[in-house]
């Protein structure tokens, strides 16, 4: 079963009962399940006629709110022979997945502050009073001082009850619903962005933070039920796929009336990283933006450039007005820091916690602490406890740098940085769809919420996506009659795009940019949809359209004018005439786009398209590719136990499907070739899910494999180690 994730970044090196750090799968259970969806809402007694040819499948669950839909449990290959099955009521069957878990500055950056001195029709403040926000997450718990006088049910879609706490078993304690849902609606010693919102628990992930694709949604099948205004999903995997069940789970509660927000992913800063629900066309995918934070850089004699340094949580102020040198502090240990002295330790990342290693270092005398990691690539983290020195990390390419020049002396400075896209923020655009995701960005870095037992600062888009929650709670309160899209406009046309050293990030990477609350409630002319896509392009003189409703909320009458984008060889735009809307007026407009491949350079291509609204300027993201964009061929590889003796399972992902597909095996002593695990040509676009029986597996023992795709001339395989005949963890 593949695993999924909760969104945020909690990185101790100690398990304590307040962690969520060892996030274990559970066991994979002796049947395989499977979500079929169908196309239209069938009764029990159909879907029994359905499965009727297949005595070893029984139905567990009928969705009817979520999806047109049902669960099945039995024996693999025969859910195999009823996906296979030429049936127009069966849209897909997809396999049960495992998904894991993905007022402060925060608050006041968004405007969320404020819109409290705002008032609604009713002349009652804006802080989220009379909406219902559904948390889909680890549970939450209610008696915590600042949430429980807001907590208004729920349901435990795990132990199938009314009681939607977070697990506080020893060592599988969960936090993170607890978190999400302070950032939303706290209202004690921490305030969050909408503190009247009511809060309705969904635990679809239990102990460890472990929960499948059907607990999810059950609890999405709930909330619709419930008749939640807006739901929230902090949780996800590195899927980037429109069509996974829970995308269209979240497409189906917008249909019904519900907000839908998901978390975009932590695998950026790579492109095609969004991951699903994030990726669900209706949805609110929310990628993360920083908050004030003040950053230290250090400057080293012989070292041209500064190296940015991440603080860690928790750790002490790097105002260090003096030059130090640095030295070597090995793994930081005790006996690593015997010169640690009154100077910066460089220190690898691994062995000790992060904890371990600072406390190791302060007792030594140490002034400041940098953590140079053991892979490639930056990090963040939480150190347990607050300590009074210094703590950040560098990438281990910048601890190499460093190592160089031990002894030399080193300056600190420190600068204010704020509204910049989070590192680990994942990005789009979709798969086959080609679309702008994420829509928006919040602040998502050192956000300081609540926790079983007190307080914790977390980051992550998990952290990030609770922002617009709230943000939605606010609008809904103001207006109460707007439609998911009208308010999905509202946040999306008044956000502010950013800027990294006055370059623009691209469209996919922050969607129309980072949610200014305050203006969102206040905006009186609603451009829907909020962003564009354009489709791809293979040949010359394609001719794409996109409509666009405008509507007018203001009192007054509102002229529109479209700014034309300079004009670029290959393109050729089509804009409607200066049009007038008099106050509760709407328009659709059409816009076109005629491009030729041959004459534009790249395969994605976006941008903002300009709207005057009077004296409003509202920005549309857009987005268009060319041909077959170089997209990751292949995703989410997993092997695991079959479900009979001797028997494995793989599950992957194939965005566009595959010309060629293959799973080769190699020793990993001397990479001989072995042969192929599997192969196949012409393979559908989705996810693959199939059984390898004991007859057709090579000897036991431990093999390389090279997973590969190959489709419109490009190849992405994934590298992994398996283990045949021992068991696979």
């Amino acid at each position: 079963m593949k695993k999924w994730t909760l969104l945020f970044v909690l990185i101790f090196s100690l398990q304590t009962t307040t962690s969520a750090r060892s996030l274990e799968t559970p066991p994979i259970p002796k049947e395989r399940i499977a979500i079929v969806v169908l196309e239209s809402p069938q009764s029990p007694q159909d879907i029994q006629q359905i499965i009727k040819p297949y005595k070893d499948i029984h139905v567990r669950h009928v969705f009817q709110e979520a999806i047109y839909g049902f669960s099945v449990e039995g024996n693999p290959e025969s859910i195999e022979k009823l996906a296979q099955q030429n049936s127009k009521q069966i849209i897909s069957v997809s396999p049960v997945n495992q998904y894991k878990v993905q007022t402060e500055e925060s608050v006041k950056i968004i405007g969320g502050e404020e819109v409290r001195g705002y008032f609604d029709k009713n002349n009652r403040r804006l802080t989220g009073k009379g909406v219902k926000v559904g948390v889909i997450d680890t549970g939450v718990d209610y008696t915590h001082p600042d949430l429980r006088r807001n907590f208004a049910g729920g349901h435990d879609l795990v132990d199938n009850d009314r009681d939607p706490m977070e697990t506080k078993t020893l060592g599988r304690a969960t936090v993170h619903g607890t978190h999400v849902a302070g950032i939303i609606a706290a209202n004690g010693k921490l305030m969050g962005v909408a503190p009247d919102a009511k809060i309705l628990a969904y635990r679809a992930l239990g102990p460890g933070g472990g929960g499948t694709t059907e607990n999810v949604l059950a609890a999405i099948e709930q909330a619709i039920k419930d008749k939640v205004d807006i739901v929230n999903l902090s949780l996800g995997n590195d899927i980037n796929g429109p069509d996974l069940p829970i995308s269209l789970a979240l497409n189906r509660a917008v249909e019904k009336g519900i907000v839908a927000i998901a978390a975009s992913g932590n695998s950026g800063p790579n492109v095609w990283t969004v991951g699903s629900p994030g990726t669900a066309s209706k949805a609110i995918s929310v990628g993360a933006s920083t908050p004030t934070m003040e950053i230290p850089y250090i400057l080293i004699e012989g070292i041209r450039e500064k190296i940015r340094i991440q603080p860690l949580e928790g750790s002490g102020s790097w105002n260090i007005d003096r030059s130090l040198s640095i030295v070597e502090g090995g793994m930081g240990s005790k006996a690593d820091l015997k010169d640690a002295r009154g100077k910066i330790v460089l220190i690898k990342r691994g062995k000790l916690t992060f904890s371990e290693k600072t406390i190791n270092a302060r007792d030594a005398g140490a002034k400041a602490v940098i953590i140079y990691n053991n892979l490639s690539g930056g990090f963040m983290g939480n150190l347990e406890a607050p300590i009074d020195i210094p703590v950040g990390s560098i990438t281990k390419k910048e601890g190499d740098l460093l190592k160089g020049k031990l002894n030399s002396l080193a300056q600190i400075s420190v600068t204010q940085e704020r509204d910049l896209l989070a590192d680990f923020s994942s990005r789009g655009p979709v798969t086959d769809t080609w679309e702008v995701k994420p829509d928006i960005v919040a602040p998502g870095v050192a956000i300081n919420s609540t926790i079983p037992g007190g307080y914790l600062s977390l980051q992550g888009t998990s952290m990030a996506a609770p922002h617009v929650a709230g943000a939605c709670a606010l609008i809904k309160q103001a207006h109460p009659e707007w439609t998911p899209d009208q308010i999905k406009a509202a946040l999306m046309n008044t956000a502010k795009p950013l800027t990294n050293n006055g370059k623009p990030y691209r469209t996919y990477e922050q969607g129309a940019g980072r949610i200014q609350v305050n203006e969102a409630v206040k905006a009186t002319s609603l451009v829907t949809p909020s962003s564009l896509r354009f489709g791809k392009y293979e040949t010359e003189g394609d001719i794409h359209r996109a409509f666009l409703h405008v509507e007018n909320k203001n009192d007054k009458p509102v002229r529109y004018t479209f700014d034309i984008p300079k004009q670029a060889d290959g393109l050729n735009w089509r804009f409607p005439l200066a049009f007038s809307l008099d106050p509760g007026e709407s328009r659709d407009v059409k816009i076109e786009l005629e491009v030729d491949p041959a004459q534009l350079k790249g395969k994605i291509h976006d941008g903002y398209l300009t709207i005057h609204a009077g004296a409003n300027t509202i920005q549309i993201p857009y987005i268009y590719v060319l041909e077959e964009p170089n997209y990751p061929r292949i995703m989410g590889f997993d092997f695991k136990d079959g479900d009979q003796q001797g028997a494995y399972r793989y599950e992957v992902y194939l965005p566009g499907g595959a010309d060629e597909f293959g799973i080769a095996l190699f020793h990993p002593e001397d990479f001989r070739f072995v042969g192929f695990l599997d192969t196949d040509q012409n393979v559908k676009k989705g996810l693959i899910s199939k059984v390898i029986t004991a007859e057709n597996l090579p000897p036991e023992g431990t093999y390389l494999a090279k997973v590969f795709a190959k489709k419109a001339g490009k190849e992405d395989f994934i590298e992994t180690m398996l283990v045949i005949g021992a068991g696979v963890r």
